[in-house]
């Protein structure tokens, strides 16, 4: 059997009929049907019950069909990943970012791209992590970057932790809280706006384990955004207190609590597991080991 059959064998099951099947692979009807019958002959049994003018898989050429199609789907995947390594410097990078890594790599990834691989087309995405990972599923990206402790376990999904950042509270210099001599109990917060973007259940777990059901993100969290820039830029104009990974704002004033937060966010690349990920992914997690290490 060629690969060419397997095809074959694909648009008859989808299409239900010789007549449309041999229209969507570009092939007369007569033709469709000779390399149907091989395929037949080859296996010495019927792959499908001829019903009138339609056709029906039979219970071999069900599994036939579920196997040529991942047979299929592995030979264009790696048609797609050998152009792909042909064509690095002319590629398309289309990469979804969660709120944590979109506010520390988006600056950084545009400049790369723009100086060191001008030809390179960059699509950035963001969003939260379930709309992001539809997206992947569609194939409307090639890789996100987000924080996995966010992500349920998917056989069809590939997950590679890259980096680990910690987690604080956080205000500007001169807020009230920062004059206030350490350590401070986390009722101290309540006074203020709490800021943060979408948290984990891992986070919100830690939270409660630290402060009580008052810091739970639903109780305490008073303004969410899935931008952490937006959210630093707050901070740095206002009284609010930001909830985010130390490494987003520098400048900010951390808040000693005490107990102590205790928490990070575990950042990786997320890509489907049976798709050749894209050459350019090197870039991305170049970038992120470079401004997404602790003291970056």
């Amino acid at each position: 059997m060629t690969l060419v059959q397997l095809r074959h064998l694909i648009a008859l099951a989808d299409q239900g009929s010789f007549s449309r099947a041999a229209q969507a692979v570009h092939l007369s009807q007569p033709a469709l049907s000779r390399s149907i019958r091989a395929l037949e002959d080859e296996l010495r049994q019927p792959l499908f019950d001829r019903v009138g003018r339609r056709v029906e898989p039979t219970a071999l050429g069900r599994e036939m069909i579920e196997r040529a199609r991942l047979v299929v789907l592995d030979a264009d995947e790696l048609r797609v990943h050998v152009q792909q390594v042909r064509a690095q410097q002319r590629g398309t990078l289309r990469i979804g970012l969660g709120s944590g890594p979109g506010g520390l790599l988006v600056q950084p990834l545009l400049h790369k791209l723009c100086t060191d691989h001008p030809r390179m087309r960059l699509h950035i995405a963001r969003s939260g992590t379930e709309l992001l990972v539809q997206s992947l599923r569609a194939r409307a990206l090639d890789a996100l970057v987000v924080d996995v402790r966010s992500m349920l376990p998917a056989p069809d999904l590939r997950t590679e932790q890259v980096c680990e950042l910690r987690g604080a509270f956080m205000v500007r210099s001169g807020h009230p809280l920062a004059c206030r001599p350490p350590p401070l109990g986390f009722d101290s917060l309540g006074a203020y706006p709490i800021a943060s973007t979408p948290l984990s259940d891992e986070v919100a777990r830690i939270l409660v384990d630290r402060y009580g059901p008052q810091a739970h993100p639903e109780v305490c969290v008073t303004l969410r955004c899935d931008e952490l820039t937006s959210l630093v830029e707050l901070a740095r104009a206002s009284d609010a207190v930001v909830l985010a990974v130390r490494a987003a704002a520098p400048d900010l004033v951390e808040l000693a609590l005490t107990p102590a937060l205790a928490a990070t966010a575990r950042f990786g690349l997320v890509t489907l597991a049976r798709r050749s990920p894209s050459p350019a992914l090197a870039i991305v997690r170049g970038l992120m080991r470079q401004h997404m290490a602790p003291g970056a």
